[in-house]
């Protein structure tokens, strides 16, 4: 008798941790169900706590709950950019700095983290760290064309800068966007920036589509005469 209900029991334990998992996975996509889990079985429905905390305007409780996040899942970016969200409402601001330091260095892909050491790099005078961070913010589709516009002019105002001088330097190794940087570039940087870094990365070796890079030289010849002049002298001796 003791062991059926110890079976029963166990049977009924496992249906329930099952079905809090469920609840848990599902709370990815139904925040509302993240309030369901309890606190020691939540994986997906943790961030939506943390999110919640945060949007709730309580630093203390928002912090609590992003430490946690983080000790659960320490390895995405995105975590560590909550933490430090958390960490700087609760008044910790060197402990914010580092933290969104780490998620920029770990997750590429993580928007929120580029931007936020991208000001911290423009904020240290470190150009070409705000530049690699720029051209991360570049490659994401998501990224809005008014922040790289609003970026563009203190990452490359300076001409033959650290900052286009970095940028350059990416262009040049990265085969695989070279068409994407000349229709985004021209769309959302300085006019003289965008014309002396895809020059001078052509001089150094990169290979754009021609039929690509003419429409950006009739793109550019409006806004910069003098960079569409530089930037069709590259093209003529790279495409003939």
């Amino acid at each position: 008798m003791i062991g059926r209900a110890i079976w029963f029991g166990a049977l009924a334990l496992i249906a329930g941790l099952t079905l809090f998992l469920q609840l848990d996975k599902q709370s990815e996509t139904t925040p509302a169900l993240a309030a369901a889990v309890p606190a020691p079985l939540r994986d997906f429905a943790q961030t939506r706590v943390t999110l919640a905390a945060l949007e709730a305007g309580d630093p203390a409780a928002a912090l609590a709950e992003a430490k946690m996040l983080v000790q659960r899942r320490p390895v995405p970016a995105e975590y560590l950019s909550l933490l430090a969200i958390a960490q700087a409402r609760a008044g910790q601001a060197d402990q914010a700095a580092l933290t969104i330091q780490m998620a920029g260095k770990r997750g590429w892909r993580e928007p929120l983290a580029q931007e936020a050491v991208l000001r911290l790099a423009l904020s240290a005078g470190d150009t070409p760290e705000a530049a690699r961070r720029y051209a991360a913010l570049f490659l994401l589709p998501t990224t809005p064309d008014k922040l790289l516009e609003d970026f563009g002019p203190q990452v490359f105002g300076e001409q033959g800068g650290l900052g286009r001088a970095t940028m350059i330097d990416i262009v040049t190794g990265g085969e695989r966007w070279h068409s994407l940087f000349l229709r985004r570039g021209l769309a959302v940087m300085p006019a003289d920036a965008f014309g002396e870094i895809a020059a001078a990365s052509m001089e150094r070796g990169a290979a754009f589509d021609c039929g690509v890079l003419d429409r950006a030289i009739i793109g550019l010849r409006p806004r910069d005469a003098a960079a569409a002049a530089r930037l069709e002298r590259a093209a003529v001796k790279a495409c003939g």
